[in-house]
């Protein structure tokens, strides 16, 4: 009965026949379709180009740390083929392929979960009218001229003009983000706040309520969502704060080690020259395979210098904090936004969907004392209706028709009374259809053998169709104004017996609609998700700005902002701009008002990308929440987008985080991974370069007392590369703490090591490079014959060890906590321990020449392992001083 009810009071009044034949609209012939169709092409949106594998692959190779190994490995390979010994050269290469296959397997592999999410519906059957019957045709197939009939509940597939509308209202939001907008073939009816002309109708767009039909005026990508569409997937420059510092920092390596690779191979030149004989002699073999030795050893110092792990380390973190946030409903596109969240300070919120639950409901339903017929006027004075579907066990209800109408049917269920039940023990006389002109609906029907007149619309002309006392119409307009000063949607309902027979249906009612009894007043809203204000409160408290940028109206936007936290009574008005007004301002004046703005309501998608843009010039990394069409240019050009996984295929394509859940609370949590993760990358690059400072210095330090090179080539390899990778696994693996929350974002400019850091290096490397070369100098004075493949097998496993304790302090940095404190739940951190021990006991015990070593005996290794442990302990202590202090 519901779906004929539509049918029945909508084309009583003009039939599809009668309509078609008005307009002349016969429809298109075949021939006419194929011409169509090969003059404006296919009702498609062309998919963003996307890059080969190869070209996704290659694209890694960007990275500023991976050029410098790749010139290291050049380099290195000519003297290996000088020298026939190609092990150092195969160790960089195998660095850098490892970096960047993890990277891009993990990048494709989001990218299958992400395809397999916006799967468009292009065969998705629609009606249009051709040789003048109404058929049935895929959305593709859907041609210019072609004529689109539409009704409730239908998604419009083309862009089209109206040729005949009754009652028709369009949920355009995944274009403005304005949810209902009447829609009339007649021009003159437009109303001058909607975004689109009133007598255009727009693909992708949802039907609410009412029918109509258009004439196809673009399809594909001359639609309207087709051209924000390519605005959302234009290349933009926007680098994130992490490359920027990594940029940074591979230009500070790259002069630090050139530097010291050039000054030494010119200092021990020259030593070498004031020193020895050979100089003053023509043996010109000797001197210039004097001059190769310090070359290479040159080389040696750059391959030191580049922390050769870092590539694969922060790969490694970005993809295990990919995997990790899908398990928090954050499906991660691109590797660097897991870590770019981290550094956000602003945060730009759309309202319907992210804040509300995108689900219009009875907030309050205020009854007088006429409401006995209060559920049959719900259940009779409609169009909608509620469809109940089935899916892997789980049954969900759909409302089809006016949101508004679908939250009273809901409102219905919500007390236990069946609208079904109540239509059908009811008998519908007539009905006189919503329009924007009347402003109310009205329905004649039969209940319990009694004739009724039901009549439902704006508050204010219901009201001055009642007879009600002054008083009584005092305190109605009273509750009125509380529930819109709440922002909510007022709806009224009112009735009447009626005792003669009424003429000509309900085009003729008019006359009887006077001396109605009001029923009730009902408040409608779009809930806030329950999570939200709690959610943006943490975003506030860790100095993130959360600005609100919604299709609504002002007062809409401001409640829901009091509501979440961003707007009080000491709020400026300059905090709050509609987007017409914003687009008005200069350039200029747009630049000083982004910086006290919160709210921007019925913004259009030129107005949010300024914003963003406007807010990314002021130095700030900008985060956009987003499930429409329309925020998908804003989306593309954040530092991070943000869509929902309820919302457009296109609005996902330009977003590089899709929040499964729809929820705020989910991006709150990304940003705590994001700088969980920061501060792991942090920890571990203090961790790798106190290893490259120690193991600098003892190569440094072992040629000016004329030793044999301290630590191979093959050696430093494994401290770097493979040791350093589990080292990364290891921090990486350490789980966020909420702690994150309670700081500030970094700053786009600061420097990924800071000066804490680069003190904690400096005094860490030193320290172990005293200890290493005090070893290393003992050991060449105790033996007779200087020193030996056994004492230079202890000097390794001591460095080794060293680092090994020194990953307890790593992971405490930008923390006052004990390493102990909650050791056994990170059992990455303890695998990884268990790795690196095993792994090296392996290669001094099985190494042999590749790696220059010899089997130690178990109290070598204890004696080793007790002795290096020291580190921890000064860690430790130092740590509870400072607990100390700050208490």
């Amino acid at each position: 009965m519901t779906a004929g009810i539509i049918a029945e009071n909508i084309y009583e009044l003009m039939s599809i026949e009668t309509t078609v034949a008005t307009f002349e609209a016969r429809g298109l012939t075949d021939v006419e379709v194929a011409k169509r169709r090969r003059q404006y092409g296919e009702n498609v949106l062309t998919p963003p180009q996307r890059a080969s594998l190869w070209a996704l692959y290659l694209d890694k190779y960007r990275d500023p740390i991976i050029r410098i190994l790749l010139i290291a490995a050049a380099i290195s390979l000519i003297f290996s083929f000088l020298d026939g010994d190609f092990l150092e050269t195969l160790g960089i290469f195998l660095a850098i392929i490892l970096a960047t296959t993890i990277g891009f397997y993990f990048e494709r592999d989001a990218a299958k979960k992400f395809n397999v999410l916006t799967t468009l519906g292009e065969e998705q059957p629609v009606k249009v009218i051709r040789e003048g019957k109404i058929t049935t045709v895929a959305r593709k197939e859907v041609v210019v001229d072609d004529i689109m009939v539409i009704e409730v509940g239908d998604e419009i597939p083309a862009d089209g003009e109206l040729l005949q509308s009754a009652d028709l209202q369009i949920d355009e939001s995944s274009l403005t983000g304005e949810p209902i907008v009447t829609k009339h073939a007649d021009i003159s009816k437009a109303d001058e706040e909607c975004t689109y002309p009133a007598n255009k109708v727009l693909r992708s767009t949802m039907v609410m309520n009412g029918s109509g039909m258009a004439r196809v005026t673009a399809v594909g990508d001359d639609t309207e969502i087709g051209r924000v569409a390519n605005k959302a997937t234009e290349l933009t420059a926007v680098k994130t704060p992490l490359n920027l510092q990594l940029d940074k920092l591979a230009k500070l390596i790259s002069k630090v080690g050139f530097t010291v690779a050039i000054s030494a191979f010119f200092i021990f030149l020259l030593h070498d020259i004031l020193t020895q004989a050979v100089w003053h002699t023509d043996n010109y073999a000797r001197i210039i395979e004097t001059v190769l030795r310090y070359f290479m050893m040159s080389v040696t110092l750059i391959v030191m210098a580049v922390p050769e792990g870092l590539p694969m380390a922060v790969t490694l973190s970005l993809a295990l904090n990919m995997r990790r946030m899908l398990k928090s409903n954050n499906l991660v596109r691109k590797l660097h936004a897991c870590e770019t969240m981290g550094a956000v300070t602003v945060i730009c919120t759309d309202k319907t969907g992210t804040l509300t639950q995108n689900k219009m409901q009875v907030a309050e339903m205020q009854r007088f004392n006429n409401s006995d017929m209060l559920n049959n006027a719900i259940a009779l004075n409609t169009t909608a209706h509620l469809e109940v579907s089935s899916d892997d066990n789980e049954t969900t209800e759909k409302g089809i028709g006016n949101p508004t109408e679908i939250a009273l049917l809901l409102w219905l269920k919500r007390n236990e009374q069946d609208y079904k039940q109540l239509r059908e023990d009811g008998n519908i006389e007539n009905q006189l259809p919503f329009s924007t002109e009347r402003k109310y609906m009205v329905t004649v029907a039969t209940v319990a053998n009694q004739r009724f007149l039901f009549v439902k619309g704006a508050p204010e002309t219901v009201i001055n169709l009642c007879s009600l006392s002054e008083k009584d119409r005092e305190g109605v307009t009273n509750l009125l104004r509380r529930y819109q000063d709440r922002a909510m949607r007022t709806l009224a309902f009112a009735f009447k017996p009626l005792l003669q027979e009424t003429k000509d249906g309900c085009e003729g009612c008019e006359e009887l609609l006077q001396d109605l009894h009001l029923q009730a007043v009902a408040a409608i809203s779009d809930p806030l998700r329950e999570d939200v204000p709690a959610a943006v409160k943490e975003c506030l408290n860790a100095g993130i700005e959360v600005k609100m940028v919604t299709g609504d109206t002002a007062a809409t936007a401001i409640e829901i902002a009091r509501q979440i936290g961003i707007w009080d009574l000491s709020t400026p008005d300059e905090a709050q701009i509609t987007g017409p007004d914003f687009a008005a301002l200069s350039d200029e004046e747009a630049y000083e008002r982004v910086k006290v703005l919160q709210v921007m309501s019925r913004a259009r998608p030129t107005d949010k990308q300024r914003l963003v843009n406007l807010l990314q010039k002021r130095g700030e990394v900008v985060a956009v929440t987003g499930d429409g069409t329309n925020d998908a240019p804003a989306l593309n050009h954040a530092h991070v987008g943000l869509s929902l996984g309820s919302g457009t295929s296109v609005a996902k394509e330009a977003s590089d985080i899709t929040l499964l859940d729809d929820s705020f609370r989910s991006i709150e949590r990304a940003v705590m991974w994001g700088r969980s993760l920061y501060n792991n990358i942090r920890r571990f690059l203090f961790f790798q370069l106190v290893v490259n400072l120690t193991a600098l210095l003892l190569v440094l330090g072992g040629a000016v007392i004329g030793t044999e090179m301290p630590l191979t080539v093959t050696q430093i390899l494994w401290v770097n590369l493979i040791m350093d990778t589990f080292a990364a696994m290891a921090l990486a693996s350490l789980p966020p703490s909420r702690e994150v929350m309670n700081e500030k974002p970094r700053q786009q400019t600061e420097a990924i090591i800071s000066s804490a850091m680069t003190k904690g290096i400096a005094f860490c490397g030193v320290f172990f490079f005293v200890l290493l070369f005090a070893l290393l100098v003992y050991l060449k004075n105790s033996g007779a014959v200087g020193i030996d493949t056994h004492e230079l097998t202890v000097f390794f496993t001591a460095f080794v060890m060293l680092q090994f304790w020194n990953l307890f302090n790593a992971k405490t940095l930008y923390s006052q906590h004990s390493t102990f404190r909650r050791l056994f739940a990170d059992r990455g951190l303890l695998l990884v321990l268990l790795l690196i021990f095993t792994g090296q006991w392996l290669i001094v015990t099985f190494g042999g020449k590749m790696f220059r070593t010899v089997p130690l005996s178990v109290h070598e290794w204890f004696i080793i392992t007790i002795a290096t442990s020291g580190v921890l302990w000064v860690g430790e202590f130092w740590r509870l001083i400072k607990r100390k202090a700050c208490r």
